[in-house]
């Protein structure tokens, strides 16, 4: 059984499945709303119901107020159709946005690579489109002769974006960004995520600890609106931390690969050496492009007595190549929270404003406790 629902202002339909979300029909459609965490905690994907009805599922009363359901609100990525319902959102115009449905796919793990102590890369060669129906066992979608829905194990997104990946045995999936460029992808039809152990993360946990080359993964994708806005000529910023290289690195891999020529800086932060993972290969980029600057920072460089770059935290390490001025940039931000905080009040005190500071999306479900209030619409 579906239901139609309506969404304003763009005028368009769409089917819903019985207890499928909202969210989840836009974005498999190739439809856009907004949204951050997707766990009903943070409000990002706050919509009006104008006609229907909806059953609100697990938004939390912090991220939908009472009075705010008796107003006809509702979060986007919990709600499901009672009936055929019209909708509206907040959605921005992005003409640098390609429309791109969220598919299913399954792969198997091919290569496990140590990247630092605490992060892994993981390399997932797509084989199959599969379909998801909510309340229906997903279907492998590739035609006799092999050839699947868009290619055979093909997945199409933006550099930047992320995929949702099922942990076998959880029953939950995990949002993880590729970390490898679009055409590399096409090339080789293999996405490769590099995932942090978070500790007490079960997730994180079962693919550092017992994934193994040779199993069989699914995933869903792409996600997310962090990507290059190509139409702007200005100069680029992209300051990352931690396991939040993996967008910039298929983001600036896929400008430079196509021949940019605009000033792009890359700010990079770990604690130490050996957490620096593909610094030699941003090094050597830097020598074969002159318009691309890399500054690799260390927050706790005492037992690196070699160590003769940057020092301090992401944000102190932009504010000093920069001399403090950031007006006529575009930053990229990606990295955990409190780092992503830090870079939007030193970006911010530099002379650039929230138009021109992008951040990953995503959240888990512990970050969107402290998630920034919608009225944020980038930031």
């Amino acid at each position: 059984m579906s239901y139609q629902l309506t969404i304003e202002p763009l005028g368009a339909t769409i089917e819903v499945e019985e207890g499928q979300t909202v969210l989840d029909a836009a974005l498999r459609q190739g439809i856009y709303l907004p949204h951050a965490c997707g766990h009903g905690l943070c409000g990002s994907c706050k919509v009006q119901v104008c006609e229907g009805e909806v059953d609100h599922g697990a938004a939390n009363p912090f991220a939908l107020m009472e009075v705010e359901r008796e107003e006809g609100k509702t979060l986007a990525c919990c709600c499901t159709l009672s009936c055929d319902t019209t909708i509206e959102a907040d959605i921005e115009d992005e003409p640098d946005a390609e429309v791109i449905p969220v598919r299913d796919f399954a792969a198997t793990i091919e290569r496990i690579e140590d990247l630092t102590p605490t992060i892994k890369a993981f390399h997932l060669k797509l084989d199959k489109v599969i379909s998801s129906v909510p309340g229906r066992p997903k279907q492998d979608c590739t035609p006799s002769g092999g050839q699947a829905l868009l290619g055979a194990g093909v997945i199409r997104f933006q550099a930047g974006q992320y995929v949702q990946l099922e942990i076998p045995g959880l029953g939950e999936s995990r949002a993880f960004s590729i970390a490898n460029t679009p055409v590399d992808v096409a090339a080789t039809q293999c996405i490769e995520l590099n995932v942090r152990r978070v500790p007490g993360g079960q997730g994180t946990t079962w693919l550092h600890e017992q994934a193994q080359v040779g199993d069989r993964v699914r995933l869903a994708g792409p996600y997310g609106r962090f990507f290059v806005r190509k139409s702007s000529s200005l100069p680029m910023v992209f300051m990352a931390g931690g396991s939040g290289l993996s967008s910039p690195r298929s983001m600036i891999g896929e400008l430079l690969a196509a021949g940019c020529t605009t000033p792009i800086t890359l700010i990079y932060g770990q604690r130490t050496q050996a957490e620096l993972y593909y610094d030699a290969e941003f090094r050597a980029l830097a020598e074969q492009h002159p318009n691309f600057h890399y500054v690799p920072a260390l927050s706790e460089p005492a037992g690196d007595a070699d160590w003769s770059g940057a020092r301090g935290f992401v944000h102190e390490a932009a504010k000093a190549h920069f001399n403090g001025n950031f007006a006529g940039q575009k930053a990229y931000l990606c990295g955990p929270p409190a780092m992503i905080e830090a870079c939007i009040a030193t970006l911010m005190q530099g002379r650039l404003f929230e138009r021109d500071i992008y951040t990953e999306k995503f959240l888990s479900a512990a970050d969107a406790q402290n998630a920034r209030s919608p009225l944020f619409k980038r930031v």
